[in-house]
């Protein structure tokens, strides 16, 4: 398998599915949500493929494919995988195939709706396989138009309209992608300066020494840039809006994968190659984590709209994630990654039940609703898995995750561990007021009318609620892959006693 282009194929899938969708006439809706979801899948399984051949006791990059592209400017299409990036590939596909069923019910305009989703979802997997410093960008690039004309022409409009909440979001990802081409501009000239040869290649920039001043302005600008997509504080206000905004299929991948192409950029691009210029923004970043986890957790106890509560829940729950990789050690960042993992899986299913609560209902309101568990105990279901998994409740999969960020984060920054161990409290109690509010207590007549979770609607949560129990029960699933890489990660980098990297 390693000899097969499986990356190529797990990325040309929806592109695939998305062209043979514009040659379908308009009308026939259902062969196009077959072909989406036919796509999806066919990635999907794929994906698990990989996970399942990756070669642990190898470990590194696998299932590499290079192809010389410009080589004026050392630009290969490049992909491969390693611990790293197949968790978040497959968290990609699991959340792609489950956002096609997510958003069934569209019927206007569905041709352009899901040819532009399968585009989104190439996009966002494009920046996990790319190995090429040029493909990543590209691919970075390409999540941002689709996601705007889904937001603009499909989105929802209640606290904010669908155009202010899609431009909002795209002026915010624009500005985050100057600062990224900045700094990718600067690694390019000055690796081209120190190894006589132009060369985009990931590994080989990793292994040059930059001077030390260079990293510290270079990781900044990557800090920033990457920063605003991770919803880092104060550069997190486009994401709540653009959550609420967007259709469903979009406000899952938005939260699901979206968000960690961020933290993804900060480990695989700016720690394996700029360490030095780590290790000096790393206290700032860990302020600025806790920021997030208390400021936007503190928000979530003041909102009534569903959609807003769990989007600042995912900003507050993205600070744990920046606190893991500010952390710098082992425990930490193999915490942040699969707390990314953990906190798409569900903040995915989050939003599914959401939007499908909200195409039955036409109100996010919690105040408008009460004793949904009684007629529909399976939409509760999906609720509660995602509650419970969101405060960190044993035996769920962001358990973990958190559990190791705090761990790591209490070796580097015991006060600031402290302190974000508090967002748990905080989580809790919006959380299940929340879960109170809108599934228990006296039923509402108004409501009677709703039906619960069937056929394909119950697609999001089989896929989206099994995987959160599955990898919450087995964690290692998940953690071996990881822990294989960032262990080798940190060799190349040079580790110190005491469990820092520096």
């Amino acid at each position: 398998m390693q000899a097969f282009p499986i990356l190529s194929c797990i990325l040309l899938c929806p592109v695939a599915g998305a062209i043979i969708i514009m040659f379908l006439p308009r009308h026939q809706d259902s062969r196009i949500k077959t072909v989406a979801a036919a796509a999806t899948l066919l990635s999907l399984i794929l994906s698990i493929l990989v996970a399942l051949g990756y070669d642990l006791a190898l470990g590194g990059l696998q299932f590499r494919e290079t192809i010389p592209w410009v080589k004026d400017l050392g630009i290969s299409y490049a992909l491969g995988v390693d611990g790293i990036s197949v968790p978040l590939l497959l968290l990609t596909n699991l959340i792609g195939f489950s956002s096609v069923y997510a958003s069934w019910q569209v019927e206007a305009r569905s041709k352009e709706f899901f040819s532009l989703l399968l585009l989104l979802i190439t996009g966002v997997m494009g920046t996990f396989l790319a190995t090429d410093l040029f493909i990543f960008f590209l691919c970075y690039e390409l999540v941002v138009i689709p996601i705007y004309l889904l937001i603009i022409m499909f989105g929802s409009s209640k606290r904010v309209s669908k155009e202010y909440a899609g431009m909002k979001l795209t002026i915010y990802l624009l500005i985050g992608s100057a600062f990224l081409l900045a700094g990718f501009i600067a690694l390019f000239v000055e690796a081209q300066a120190q190894l006589g040869y132009p060369s985009m290649d990931l590994a080989t920039l990793a292994g040059i020494d930059f001077p030390v001043d260079f990293q510290v302005f270079i990781y900044a600008l990557m800090a920033f840039g990457f920063g605003t997509l991770l919803s880092m504080f104060p550069f997190h206000a486009w994401s709540p809006d653009g959550y609420a905004g967007a259709p469903t299929a979009v406000s899952m991948i938005h939260a699901g994968v979206l968000k960690k192409i961020g933290g993804y950029g900060l480990i695989r691009i700016g720690l394996f190659i700029l360490p030095v210029g780590a290790r000096y923004i790393a206290p700032l970043l860990a302020v600025l984590a806790i920021a997030n986890v208390v400021y936007a957790g503190m928000i979530c106890l003041s909102q009534k709209d569903l959609k807003y509560i769990v989007g600042y829940s995912s900003v507050s729950h993205m600070g744990y994630v920046l606190l893991g990789i500010a952390s710098l050690n082992l425990i930490s960042l193999n915490g942040a990654v699969m707390m990314m993992f953990a906190h798409g899986v569900m903040a995915a299913l989050f939003f599914a039940m959401i939007g499908n609560l909200y195409h039955k209902s036409h109100t996010r309101n919690v105040g408008d609703f009460g004793g949904l568990a009684h007629q529909m105990p399976r939409l509760a279901t999906g609720f509660m898995l995602a509650g419970l998994a969101s405060l960190g409740l044993p035996g769920t999969v962001n358990f973990i995750g958190e559990f190791t960020i705090f761990v790591g984060a209490f070796r580097s920054y015991q006060i600031l561990a402290m302190v974000a161990i508090s967002g748990i409290v905080i989580t809790a109690v919006y959380i299940l007021r929340t879960m109170g509010h809108v599934l228990f207590g006296p039923r509402r007549e108004e409501w009677e009318h709703l039906h619960d979770l069937r056929g394909v609607e119950m697609i999001p949560l089989l896929v989206l609620g099994g995987t959160i129990i599955f990898c919450g029960i087995l964690p290692f699933t998940v953690m071996d892959l990881i822990n294989r890489s960032i262990g080798q990660l940190l060799a190349q980098i040079g580790q110190l006693a005491g469990g820092g990297i520096f």
